[in-house]
């Protein structure tokens, strides 16, 4: 504000007087000039007021006194404070939009996304904030009293996997375990295979990554497929995409195809860029599972199309 009330009075005093001394035929513009001078004084007034009100009310918010907090104990600059208050904003907005969401029951949880490759660091990788259920009340207490504390505990750990998965990301053997039911990791191995054993496959980081030693996946597919199982199905019974399901099982029907012409087991492997583990898993499912009749035709054919008449000396398949 370039003037203060009393300056600003004085000036239209003086700049009244030279009109008054004015003969009364010009007391009509005297009057008008006059007029508009204690407008815009007043507008000056209010403006002003107006501004001073809402920049005390911008210092007052929580982002303000964050950024001055960082300014004065930090010696930041203004822009470097903002930056600052922006990267709070992206870190820790997931627990701002749903802390008042949560249901009884549900917790916020840290896991990695899965967008990143199974060649990076933990520490180096991107992670998200999901929301889990550990305890859903009724539904917990009635699975409890039918199947006792380990079917409830692996229903829970079935639970939490799909739901990191469906918001994400992607829980490891560690969370479980260490974090989530602080349990021994081979108790945790325990209900993961009896899982699988019931063709139930989790979703965590090692199976959908295809990492470590998580094959035993691969061979649910293949063994749904070989039971008629569409892929669609099978994509959305074990957590993988159409094409990855697609990928398993054209890369079975190749390791099938070698063994059927007598290529050993460390051949194939090589060939089809699997491990040996896996290519006996293959072949034994092969032999051991009921195929359906148009899967076995299936086969059948792809064998024909891909016959191969070399044979290793030894021809042996193990």
């Amino acid at each position: 504000m370039p003037y203060g009330i009393k300056d600003i009075d004085i000036i239209m005093i003086g700049l009244y007087i030279p009109y008054s001394e004015r003969k009364e035929g010009v007391a009509r513009l005297k009057f008008t000039v006059w007029t508009s001078l204690i407008k815009i004084r007043r507008t000056f007034m209010i403006n002003n007021t107006s501004l001073q009100k809402w920049d005390r009310l911008a210092q007052k918010q929580l982002d303000q006194q964050f950024m001055n907090e960082t300014v004065h104990g930090l010696q930041c600059s203004p822009f470097e404070a903002k930056a600052i208050l922006d990267t709070v904003y992206r870190v820790y907005a997931p627990y701002f939009e749903t802390s008042g969401t949560l249901k009884p029951g549900q917790i916020l949880f840290q896991v990695i996304s899965i967008d990143e490759g199974p060649s990076t660091h933990l520490a180096d990788s991107k992670q998200i904030t999901v929301t889990l259920t550990l305890d859903a009340g009724e539904e917990d207490l009635r699975l409890r009293e039918k199947r006792g504390v380990i079917g409830v505990r692996r229903h829970r750990i079935q639970r939490v996997c799909v739901e990191a998965f469906q918001q994400g990301g992607l829980l490891t053997i560690e969370d479980l375990a260490n974090r989530l039911f602080n349990c021994g990791q081979r108790t945790l191995s325990r209900d993961i295979q009896a899982l699988r054993e019931e063709d139930i496959v989790l979703p965590l980081r090692s199976t959908i990554k295809d990492m470590g030693r998580s094959i035993s996946h691969r061979s649910i597919i293949v063994k749904e497929w070989l039971k008629g199982r569409e892929y669609t199905e099978i994509s959305r019974n074990t957590h993988h995409s159409v094409a990855a399901v697609k990928n398993y099982i054209e890369k079975f029907k190749r390791a099938i195809s070698l063994a059927e012409e007598g290529f050993d087991t460390h051949t194939i492997a090589f060939l089809v860029k699997l491990s040996a583990v896996l290519v006996k898993q293959y072949y034994h499912l092969y032999q051991s599972v009921a195929v359906v009749a148009h899967r076995r035709a299936e086969l059948k054919c792809f064998l024909k199309k891909n016959h191969i008449p070399y044979k290793t000396p030894r021809g042996s398949n193990e």
